[in-house]
């Protein structure tokens, strides 16, 4: 494992928040004697640590899962954090392996795992490795998580309407979503603050039982595009849009919430021909349109990578250089333009009808 002290140049920030305000201070203490760390502490009651947290931009936040004598504290709040920044790498501090606890701190998103047991030492190399977008937890912690998901069932264990959950502005929130526009744009858009976005993803994903915006993501164009046995689907046919067809219009068109499901169709071959190839392609192309799923798009790139050639992975570089072009040559014609936004609008227009049962 490469243990240099500094990545790219530049310091790492950190923002640490252990179970009360001595030990948070003690930590923070311990971490600025690196010099690859730049270190915030968290001055803020566990109520406040979000906004905090936001506040100060870190690269990295540390979290203890005991905050304020509340044993399981810590959780709901990196689950809030990362709604609101779906990028933010996140360690949890455990004072127990148990694996209950482990499992906990996986699904609430965190990518490191570190036990108070363990040294300075191991906690800087967790810290380099979970910035540089890898997985911290020891052969043990990883085994839980493998067991639990084979354990798991297919079908996601959320209430059984779906989206039929939320309520008229949460659903505008994930309609504006799947458009693929920022949280700035969401709030621009329906004329709320960004922090008022924010707590309503947090509403969403907490309905629906995700984790994140790509999860809601594929959610939602799941249940917006596949057939369904009743008059949904026949509203959602009648308007010539349906399935890998929808995906490919929209993706084509220039809309990142459709190139990233078209590129996870190529690569799973769900309801297309399995074509890593091509699904690598889209996931160049999403992520230069969009710099909300860059963590989510650089792990599915890496999985593909391996099982690509070097001429294939060359390919679809070239590929998806032509349709950045072909976007950027569209997005400078006033004409096009006009068209993007009324195709938009069909979209939402669609999304809607599959989603009516509360509208």
């Amino acid at each position: 494992m490469n243990s240099s002290p500094k990545l790219a140049g530049k310091l790492i920030r950190v923002f640490v928040a252990d179970s009360s305000r001595i030990h948070t201070q003690l930590l923070a203490a311990a971490l600025r004697s690196e010099e690859m760390f730049d270190v915030t502490e968290c001055a803020a009651t566990s109520h406040g640590i979000v906004a905090e947290a936001t506040k100060h931009n870190p690269d990295l936040v540390i979290v203890s899962s005991t905050l304020s004598g509340e044993h399981v504290r810590g959780f709901d709040l990196v689950r809030e954090m990362r709604a609101a920044n779906p990028t933010l790498r996140v360690v949890m501090l455990l004072d127990s392996a148990n694996r209950e606890i482990v499992l906990e701190a996986f699904r609430s998103g965190a990518k490191g795992i570190f036990n108070r047991s363990e040294s300075l030492e191991t906690l800087r190399k967790c810290i380099t490795c979970v910035h540089r977008g890898e997985i911290w937890a020891s052969a043990e912690q990883m085994s839980y998580a493998v067991e639990a998901l084979a354990s798991a069932p297919v079908v996601r264990a959320t209430d059984s309407k779906g989206l039929s959950l939320l309520s008229k502005r949460e659903l505008q929130v994930v309609q504006c979503l799947a458009e693929g526009l920022t949280n700035r744009e969401i709030a621009q858009r329906i004329g709320l603050s960004q922090h008022t976005v924010k707590n309503y993803l947090f509403k969403v994903f907490d309905k629906l039982g995700v984790t994140s915006r790509v999860e809601l993501l594929y959610m939602t164009m799941s249940q917006a595009g596949s057939p369904q046995p009743n008059r949904t689907n026949s509203s959602v046919e009648k308007h010539g849009v349906n399935g890998a067809a929808m995906y490919q219009k929209a993706a084509e068109e220039g809309f990142p919430s459709a190139q990233f499901m078209l590129a996870q169709m190529f690569h799973e071959g769900r309801g297309v021909p399995k074509d890593p190839a091509t699904a690598y392609m889209w996931y160049l192309v999403c992520e230069k349109s969009t710099d909300e799923l860059k963590d989510e798009i650089s792990d599915q790139k890496r999985t593909l990578a391996r099982s690509l050639k070097a001429d294939q992975i060359a390919e679809a570089q070239n590929r998806a250089k032509q349709y950045i072009k072909r976007f950027a040559q569209a997005a400078s014609v006033p004409g096009l333009h006009t068209g993007l936004t009324q195709f938009v609008a069909c979209m939402v227009c669609i999304l809607t009808v599959a989603l009516r049962p509360l509208l």
